[in-house]
């Protein structure tokens, strides 16, 4: 099978079918409350408790974390019913979790997530899914041998406006695609306070290559991510730049990042990240021979090619409730698209919930979460050997 077939037909499959095996019958009734662990009660672990606890059918019933004063953190923002482990095998022999959502520094993912389904668990596992080539084969052919669901923590993929802009695209709203232009900016050097000195590596992780792959796996993937879902594809090679220039403060991963990738059919997509400058902050701009879409984290804008009269109106534009949109032009952007939606996470924990349920595996599953890892690398091995980084000689399926 070529590998453009494989890509459509992989994610398809995975998206729109029962899980892999009859396994599926072995998942909790429907109603049960699913109990999920919390491995990694940092930032992002405690972060995520409180929509796990707004969900229906789902409680935090153990968390977990090797550090005392943010396992004390998560337990309290869960509540009183959840169990306190420091070791996650431990956590994982008790048969009353269900699944587990990993949120740990990117290095230790997948060792987790193996054990984690070994042990019977559903798994949840924060972006990047893990790293290098064949630990992200370990994980795609465990989880297929499993029967258990795997979701990636790639939330946007969750998102129902993403999921609408998307649609819009599928249906020729801004025609043939060509280009997309990705940025995540900051003004901030990364770091979390610590405590204590000796702490460093294991509160700014994402600072050391021994935990973490820098700008690309904790910012990048999102955006890249969503590029492999738009063009149902994966990149064809990469080329980067990335260095330590602004924060001399000792952190082994880049403070910036520019990347180049080549996606069938000639689109070109580009990714930039920095540290020292701010400016548009999150954006992701695709970009086609109608029109442009602005994304950001919860808002769309579509700018048509040809100009624009601001007098005259614009039917059915949001393309979801059929509105008239007249006279809101925003410089820069074009016309705003309205559109509801829960939070981006919150969404992907009950869509975690809903497959877990049903048997589905997610649209954020092994397979796009796979892809997006593999692309990553790539990226990440680009900037540090310097060279273009072909698909066709690293992907390891």
């Amino acid at each position: 099978m070529k590998r453009r077939e494989f890509v459509k037909k992989g994610t398809l499959i995975l998206a729109a079918t029962p899980v892999f095996s009859s396994m599926a019958a072995s998942l909790s009734p429907i109603n049960r409350t699913i109990n999920i662990a919390v491995i990694g009660t940092g930032d992002r672990g405690s972060g995520l408790i409180p929509f796990i606890n707004e969900i229906p059918g789902v409680r935090v019933a153990a968390c977990c974390d090797v550090l005392d004063f943010r396992l004390k953190h998560g337990l309290k923002r869960a509540g009183k019913q959840a169990k306190a482990y420091t070791d996650y095998k431990k956590l994982l022999e008790d048969d009353t979790i269900d699944a587990v959502l990993i949120s740990t520094p990117f290095a230790t993912h997948g060792k987790i997530a193996l054990d984690a389904l070994k042990a019977g668990k559903h798994v949840y596992c924060e972006k990047t899914m893990t790293r290098g080539y064949q630990e992200i084969k370990q994980m795609v052919d465990a989880a297929q041998a499993s029967g258990k669901i795997v979701q990636t923590g790639h939330q946007y993929h969750s998102s129902r406006l993403y999921s609408e802009v998307v649609r819009l695209i599928n249906q020729g709203k801004i025609g043939k695609i060509t280009t997309f232009e990705c940025q995540w900016n900051r003004n901030w050097d990364w770091r979390r306070p610590v405590p204590d000195p000796s702490l460093e590596r294991a509160i700014n992780w994402r600072m050391y290559r021994e935990y973490s792959g820098g700008l690309a796996a904790e910012l990048c993937s999102h955006q890249i991510d969503f590029v492999n879902w738009v063009t149902q594809s994966t990149p064809e090679f990469v080329m980067g730049v990335g260095g330590i220039d602004y924060w001399k403060d000792g952190r082994e991963t880049y403070d910036n990042i520019h990347l180049v990738y080549q996606y069938p059919k000639g689109i070109k997509a580009t990714f930039m990240c920095l540290t020292s400058n701010a400016k548009d902050d999150y954006q992701i701009k695709i970009m086609g021979d109608k029109g442009t879409l602005i994304l950001d984290y919860n808002k769309v804008w579509f700018y048509p090619e040809g100009g624009f009269d601001q007098k005259k109106t614009i039917g059915d534009v949001d393309g979801v409730s059929g509105a008239t949109i007249t006279n809101n032009w925003v410089d820069g952007k074009g016309i705003p698209l309205p559109f509801n939606h829960e939070d981006p996470s919150k969404q992907a924990l009950m869509d975690f919930r809903d497959s877990i349920h049903s048997g589905i595996q997610p649209i954020s599953n092994v397979i796009t979460g796979g892809h997006t890892a593999i692309a990553v690398q790539m990226a990440i091995d680009a900037m540090d050997e310097k060279k273009v980084v072909y698909w066709k000689d690293v992907s390891p399926f």
